[in-house]
C-alpha cells in the first residue's frame, strides 16, 4: 500500500466579532512602546487584527511572526505574544530575558517571581538528572514533533554515565501515564509544553545544555 499522502491544516481560534477584539487603553498604557508581537498558529489573525490596533496606537512593532512552545529567540525589545499558552511567553522570557506579556482576551505579564520559580523546579530535575540511575526518555512519533535521533544520542550519553535508559515512544505523549513507571525522571523530546505538565518532566535542550557545561 501506498503511502497515503497528509494535508496540513492550520487550526484557528475561533473569534465571534474580530472587530470587537481590542486591547483596552488602560492595558495599552502597561505596555511598552516597542514591541516584538509573536502568536501561536491559532492566532494569527487575531494577531493581524491586533498589529493594526497597535500600530494606530503609536506602537512601534519591530517584528511579527509565529512561536511554538519551543521556539528559541533573539531579540532586542519587550514581547507581545498573543496566544493561550502562557509555557509559550515563560520560555521566552527566559530565552530572550525580555519582559514579556501575552495576550488572551486580557494582557498579563510573565513575572521575575514566575520565572524564578520555573528555574529553581528546573535545577530540582537536573539534579534528579544527573544523580538517578534510571532515565525514562518520551518520543513522540508525530511529525513536527518526532526526534526520535535526538533521543537515541542521549540515551547513548545517558548509558554512557553509567545510566539505565528506557524509551517511552507514542503518538500522544500523555503526562498522566507516566505515573503507572516507577521512574524518577522522564527527558521529553516533543512539545516542549509537556515539562510544565508533570513534576518528573524535564525537556531535552535543559538536559543536554547540563552535559555541555559538565
Amino acid at each position: 500500500m501506498a503511502n497515503p499522502k497528509i494535508m496540513y491544516l492550520e487550526a484557528k481560534k475561533k473569534v465571534a466579532k474580530l472587530a470587537d477584539s481590542y486591547i483596552n487603553k488602560a492595558e495599552l498604557e502597561t505596555l511598552p512602546k516597542t514591541l516584538l508581537l509573536v502568536y501561536s498558529i491559532q492566532y494569527k489573525t487575531l494577531a493581524e487584527h491586533l498589529k493594526k490596533q497597535l500600530e494606530a496606537s503609536g506602537f512601534q512593532i519591530k517584528g511579527f511572526q509565529q512561536v511554538l512552545g519551543c521556539t528559541k529567540l533573539k531579540s532586542q525589545d519587550p514581547i507581545l505574544l498573543i496566544g493561550s499558552g502562557r509555557f509559550h511567553a515563560l520560555n521566552l522570557a527566559r530565552t530572550t530575558k525580555q519582559e514579556t506579556y501575552i495576550y488572551n482576551n486580557s494582557i498579563s505579564k510573565i513575572s521575575k517571581e514566575e520565572i524564578e520559580r520555573f528555574e529553581k523546579h528546573l535545577q530540582g530535575k537536573l539534579t534528579k538528572v544527573l544523580v538517578s540511575d534510571e532515565v525514562g526518555l518520551l518520543v513522540s512519533t508525530k511529525p513536527g514533533q518526532n526526534n526520535l535521533n535526538k533521543a537515541e544520542e542521549l540515551k547513548v550519553l545517558l548509558e554512557s554515565k553509567g545510566k539505565k535508559v528506557f524509551l517511552f515512544i507514542s503518538n500522544n505523549l500523555n503526562p498522566v501515564e507516566i505515573e503507572n513507571f516507577n521512574l524518577p525522571i522522564f527527558v521529553n523530546t516533543a512539545c516542549s509544553g509537556l515539562e510544565l505538565d508533570n513534576p518528573k518532566i524535564i525537556n531535552i535542550d535543559d538536559v543536554l545544555e547540563l552535559f555541555r557545561k559538565n
